[in-house]
């Protein structure tokens, strides 16, 4: 093997030669229907979901009413990419999105490993919506009266964990009427489910329901699914705008006060659960060309849905803690949950019918962008050919389509939604991180045709270097306790729930006895007197879990099981000292590097699992491109010709 194949190139005039050609024949031509309003719509429809509807109500809660400035900050990370992102699509109006891209900007291996990464992107992102829009939907079944069985609502893997999590807290004295609402769903599912020996049947079929019903949607055609998106925008847009003008009679602005109740640490805590908010306008990308006028539409598409949803999202978070304290936003539905609280349960109605609907939309481009990738990687020969066939009457890719439904829907029925909404953000940003990587290679080679679109060029020579120099002058002096804590690896005290959990029968019972002794009591909650100590002094909770009777392993986090959660912003960091020389020698554009620094900071505040899973996706993704894909590429066949 030779190892320069593996960075063949293609070349942006070979690209468009192939477009225009699928178009003057018709063969594996896409039809052409979308303008920038359509894109923009798009967009909206895929950012406006999770965020409004869940996630913003524990990222207010962390933050309090500052929670703004992080939806700034993500907006900023994403509107970077997004500039990216605009000026590869005007170079290269194809479907591939940020596959194609890295095929030109950094050569075949590295195009099959964001391909790769695209697709769980994709995938695990429809499985997060199928399973939020589950919840969301048999949530609205039980406003009108109709309860499903626990058990064919939930999947599997939280089912099981939270019987297992739930047994451990009542064995350590929690009533299981104290247990949160989650835990005792869970409990629930796992007890009454139908068994077959000892293999428990939970699965999330309303999941599955509405993955088949989108898929047949977009098997139908790119027609179809632009009018039902951009019907659903309107509608949801709408809801919102309701939602907003209601709300804003409701206002307390002492609510607003303190305005950064936890401050900083605060406000970047819930960066993750944010940036999943902003996950679906990359999307847009893969209908290049479906697009009418795709070097003008989709970075006017790009840029325009993210201003919309981000002056959206800064709108409901002002409102809704200006409506209650953000001490009580700390639920999965805030929206319900604040006009419940205020009494007004006809809204509540009317936000579960919105969520629903906000919901299938971002389903629906998120199931409308994987099977273009694969369609993208089949014709350049890193999938077998089926991938790229294009149905001869709906114009849409057809059996890829198919695919896609099966790969999202299966895994919905089972896995957790914790798990996949960490594992899509991180192939997201790692897409992300790619594409600003690739504006930054091209952008001094002469020999690239470029498109209509160009990020506004700033030197990053001078500026990056002192942006890092000042961060380092923050953070050892403002936040030299943590920094010194980071850097030193200082043990951490666990908190209560992971001590109770861990604990094995025996452990437990010792525990409590020491613990009631202390309090000097019969009966205790264990878990709840662990978190009293710890609300009331953090000093005392420290040395209360310093005497406990159990291994030092079980109070504490510390060596190598510490320092490997640090291990992604180690990576970060390094790569801050190479982004810099980099700048130095290259006098590299300002913005795409900040959207490179910007992204993989966000893939740092992830947990060292994400990264671990994710690494074991793309060595799977390896094994299948040097067992079919290196063989078959169309690049490595001509040039064997």
């Amino acid at each position: 093997m030779n190892f320069s194949n593996l960075f063949r190139k293609k070349t942006v005039r070979d690209i468009l030669k192939q477009v225009e050609k699928n178009e003057a024949d018709g063969h594996n031509s896409l039809g052409k229907h979308l303008t920038a309003r359509d894109l923009t719509a798009f967009g909206i429809a895929a950012i406006v979901g999770a965020g409004i509807f869940s996630t913003i109500g524990k990222a207010s809660f962390d933050g309090g009413p500052a929670v703004i400035f992080l939806f700034l900050f993500t907006a900023i990370a994403c509107g970077f990419a997004a500039f990216a992102y605009a000026e590869f699509a005007s170079m290269v109006p194809v479907s591939g999105s940020a596959y194609t891209y890295s095929y030109v900007a950094f050569g075949e291996i590295i195009a099959w490993i964001i391909g790769w990464a695209l697709i769980m992107e994709y995938a695990i992102g429809n499985i997060t919506v199928a399973i939020s829009w589950s919840d969301y939907f048999t949530g609205l079944l039980e406003s009108f009266g109709i309860h499903l069985p626990q058990w064919i609502q939930m999947d599997y893997l939280s089912a099981s964990k939270g019987f297992d999590e739930a047994t451990a807290l009542m064995r350590g004295g929690k009533s299981f009427e104290n247990l949160s609402n989650s835990l005792q769903e869970a409990h629930t599912a796992w007890t009454t489910a139908p068994t077959i020996g000892s293999f428990h049947f939970v699965a999330d079929i309303p999941a599955l329901f509405i993955i088949v019903l989108i898929t047949a949607l977009v098997y139908r055609g790119m027609k179809e699914s632009r009018n039902a998106s951009n019907l659903m925008v309107v509608v949801k847009l709408c809801i919102i705008l309701l939602v907003i003008a209601v709300g804003i009679g409701y206002i307390d602005t002492a609510n607003w006060k303190p305005f950064a109740p936890n401050g900083v640490g605060g406000i970047l805590k819930g960066v993750s659960a944010v940036f999943f908010a902003y996950i679906g306008f990359d999307a847009i990308s893969t209908t290049a060309e479906e697009c009418k006028n795709p070097q003008r539409d989709l970075p006017r598409g790009m840029m325009w849905a993210i201003i919309i949803c981000t002056v959206l999202y800064i709108v409901i978070a002002l409102v809704l803690t200006g409506m209650v304290s953000y001490s009580d936003l700390n639920v999965g539905d805030p929206l319900a949950f604040v006009f419940d609280k205020l009494h007004l349960k006809w809204m509540s109605w009317i936000i579960g019918v919105s969520a629903v609907i906000a919901m299938a939309s971002v389903l629906l481009v998120f199931q409308m962008g994987q099977p273009r990738i694969w369609m993208s990687m089949s014709r350049d020969g890193l999938l077998p050919k089926r991938f790229s066939k294009v149905h001869p009457k709906y114009k849409t890719p057809s059996y890829a389509t198919i695919v896609t439904g099966f790969v999202v829907a299966i895994p919905a029925l089972f896995l957790n939604l914790t798990m996949v909404t960490d594992l899509c953000s991180i192939g997201t940003l790692f897409a992300f991180v790619l594409v600003c990587a690739g504006v930054l290679v091209l952008q001094n080679k002469p020999d690239i045709p470029r498109g209509k679109f160009k990020t506004p060029y700033v030197n990053s020579k001078y500026i990056f270097p002192v942006l890092l120099l000042i961060g380092i002058g923050v953070s050892m002096t403002k936040f030299q306790k943590n920094t010194m804590a980071f850097v030193t690896n200082e043990k951490r005290i666990n908190n209560p729930a992971t001590i109770v959990t861990s604990l094995n029968v025996k452990e437990n019972k010792a525990v409590t006895n020491f613990i009631a002794n202390q309090v000097s009591k019969d009966t205790i909650d264990l878990e709840h007197e662990l978190n009293t100590f710890l609300e009331k002094d953090e000093t005392k909770y420290d040395s209360l879990v310093s005497n406990l009777p159990i291994s030092d392993s079980k109070k504490y986090e510390s060596g190598f099981s510490l320092f490997k959660h640090k291990i992604p912003m180690w990576i970060f960091l390094i790569a801050l000292i190479c982004f810099a020389i980099w700048s130095w020698k290259q006098n590299l554009s300002l913005i795409p590097l900040l959207g490179l620094v910007s992204c993989l900071y966000m893939m740092a505040e992830l947990s060292i699992w994400n990264w671990i899973y994710f690494t074991c996706w793309l060595l799977i993704g390896l094994c299948i491109y040097f067992g079919f894909s290196y063989r078959n590429s169309k690049l490595g066949v001509a040039k064997t010709l």
